[in-house]
């Protein structure tokens, strides 16, 4: 169904059972997939892909130019996954050409109201962005994720899978899978493990995950102390994912807890 003062592109692709209420504009390049929802005052433009089942709230605005000084109107694209909510007031960005062109939301995520999803960011599946996350250009946020309200995630950074990020945080070191980091300026205080009992990973899994956190985390060197693992620890699959994600780029900081 699409209201009457909706205003819809004769090239937009609509799929069945989408629903586009009062005052929605909707751009010549845009796909959008069934029994999505639109409720009203929405504008998606350029070339945006949208999945299905997505519930996209008033003056929510997606697919306009990136805020990037260096983009010069090349072509660009945003892609979005199947069961998101986006609250009032979240913008979501397309990629450059610095970042390969792209911007990607996956699948069963909540944006709560006024969410900036800048150009060239990874947004994996079944993330929480509280109230007034803004996310910088080339952002990577892994499954699982929650981010507290009014954060601040700086350009390039990464936060890695079931991740708790404390509300009022400037993120701009990297954080650990199963981390917590929180802050002025983000330091790592230990592990989410309200997340990971959630998720039903065992006890034995906590213990092996609170073991190798200690280790690596005990002093700043935390790249040396990894040495210190033994091998039931390094082959353990969270450990692992914990490891890949430090070692994926070593040219980016790590959070790390405070200093003593």
């Amino acid at each position: 169904m699409i209201h009457k003062t909706a205003i819809v592109d004769d090239k937009a692709k609509i799929s069945d059972n989408v629903k586009i209420g009062p005052y929605c504009i909707i751009g010549p390049e845009v796909e959008i997939g069934t029994d999505t929802i639109l409720h009203s005052h929405v504008n998606i433009v350029g070339n945006t892909k949208i999945g299905k089942n997505n519930q996209i709230y008033p003056f929510s605005s997606i697919g306009t130019p990136p805020q990037d000084l260096k983009y010069k109107g090349e072509k660009n694209s945003l892609v979005i996954g199947d069961n998101n909510k986006f609250r009032e007031y979240v913008n979501i960005n397309p990629g450059t050409k610095q970042g390969g062109g792209i911007t990607r939301v996956g699948d069963n995520n909540l944006f709560m109201v006024y969410c900036h999803i800048a150009h060239d960011c990874l947004i994996s599946d079944n993330i929480v962005l509280a109230n007034n996350v803004q996310v910088g250009g080339h952002v990577t946020i892994q499954n699982n994720a929650i981010v507290g309200g009014s954060c601040a995630i700086h350009q390039f950074s990464r936060i890695g899978e079931a991740a708790m990020v404390g509300g009022m945080t400037g993120v701009l070191s990297d954080v650990i899978p199963f981390g917590l980091s929180m802050g002025n300026r983000n330091n790592l205080m230990g592990l989410n493990l309200i997340g990971l009992r959630r998720s039903k990973v065992s006890n034995e899994n906590i213990k092996k995950i609170q073991l190798a956190y200690e280790i690596i985390f005990k002093s700043p060197n935390f790249r040396e102390n990894i040495e210190g693992l033994n091998s039931d620890l390094k082959n353990n699959e969270f450990v692992k994912k914990m490891l890949k994600f430090i070692n994926s780029d070593k040219k980016r900081p790590i959070s790390l807890p405070p200093s003593k």
